[in-house]
């Protein structure tokens, strides 16, 4: 009696501590489960940074289709329209916990597509929020942590969203009075290559020409220039 005693008394006490065991492993993982999900220099980072990508551009893509077949003012496209618009308010708010929190991510850990994924959630996002968010995009510049031609698409985009002059001549817009695309209006374009030397972008000439088929002419981007401001004055 006293040996089956002692025989299960040994059985709980091995099955005591198997559970103890599983429990204090369980302890030391489920930290990586209950940490925010985008903070930390974590592979989880990366996830949700593809979470975004996704649903961010897919319901783009979606809407624009619709649009194409139905009317942009259709019902259809204004239901795919609102989906991309709750999905961009989340990511907006996820966008800015990552940056608030850490800092601009280094590229070695988000990648070329993680850098991509962050500027076209802030690019689509109110001027305020773009503006908050520019310092943080010239100083990831500088620590080679983002490219240039995102930064440039930032300052211009936000240029020409105010109604200014842009800096880099990245952005193009489509002018009904002579039927054809243009590049927005350039401030002092005589140094713009000047400028894009100074963050690692080549040529104006060059960029225009391979990214937009488009031929780039020093006197007329001056003259037009020189008319936007004027108008911008009289506007005033």
């Amino acid at each position: 009696m006293c040996n089956l005693r002692i025989k299960v008394s040994y059985r709980i006490f091995r099955l005591l501590f198997f559970v103890l065991a599983s429990c204090a492993q369980g302890n030391k993982e489920s930290p990586s489960h209950v940490k925010d999900e985008t903070t930390g220099n974590e592979p989880q980072l990366i996830k949700v940074l593809d979470t975004i990508w996704n649903t961010e551009q897919e319901p783009i893509r979606l809407r624009d289709s619709i649009g194409k077949v139905y009317g942009f003012e259709s019902e259809e496209f204004q239901k795919q329209n609102a989906i991309y618009h709750r999905n961009h308010t989340l990511n907006e708010q996820k966008i800015q916990t990552i940056l608030d929190n850490q800092g601009w991510p280094e590229r070695s850990l988000i990648g070329e597509q993680g850098n991509l994924t962050i500027c076209n959630v802030l690019q689509h996002s109110s001027i305020t929020i773009r503006k908050r968010y520019l310092p943080m995009m010239r100083q990831a510049v500088r620590d080679k942590n983002l490219s240039p031609r995102l930064l440039a698409r930032a300052e211009d985009r936000l240029a020409t969203d105010r109604g200014d002059l842009q800096i880099y001549g990245g952005q193009m817009k489509y002018y009904p009075e002579t039927k054809c695309f243009n590049i927005w209006p350039v401030y002092d374009p005589v140094n713009i290559d000047k400028r894009r030397a100074e963050i690692g972008l080549g040529p104006i000439e060059e960029f225009l020409k391979t990214r937009f088929d488009f031929e780039w002419d020093l006197e007329e981007q001056i003259r037009r220039s020189e008319e936007f401001e004027k108008n911008k004055i009289q506007v005033k």
